[in-house]
Formats: C-alpha cells, structure tokens, sequence
C-alpha cells in the first residue's frame, strides 16, 4: 500500500494481529491523523456504542482501506448463484 492511498477519515481493517493492544486481524478502525509525512496513521478503535477502546500508529502494511462502493462507478453488479 501506498502513502497516498490513505486519508484521514478513511475506514481502515488490521491486516496483523497486535496482540499487545489486544487488536486482532480484521478488526475495523478509523485514520484519525496522519504522522510522518503519511508514513504512520493514527489509527482509532471504536465499540459500537463510539466509545475509542484503542488509538495507535500503525504502517501501511499493517492496514487495508475498505471500501463500501465498487471502484468503478458504471460496475453494474451481477446476481452470482452458486
């Protein structure tokens, strides 16, 4: 991932287990700051109730963006049937 596929505000899952703040893979949390010139994001984590339970730095490659429209706006979805 590059530095400029992240922004601040961007819905971001733990692509790592981090053990030692009791995040775990896939986990959901929020950029809330970008640091080092975009090399580190604050990242922050949230019950359900928007409660912060964890805020931490985390690299690139320790987070994926997720999406929630298709990438390419005139994608028309398809029925997929088993």
């Amino acid at each position: 991932m590059t530095k400029n596929t992240v922004k601040l505000l961007d819905v971001v899952a733990l692509t790592v287990n981090l053990p030692q703040y009791n995040l775990w893979r896939g986990q959901v949390g929020t950029v809330v700051e970008l640091l080092a010139d975009g090399a580190v994001f604050e990242v922050e984590f949230s019950d359900r109730d928007g409660r912060t339970y964890e805020s931490i730095g985390l690299r690139p490659e320790q987070i994926m963006v997720l999406y929630f429209e298709p990438a390419t706006p005139d994608v028309k979805p398809k029925m997929v049937t088993a």
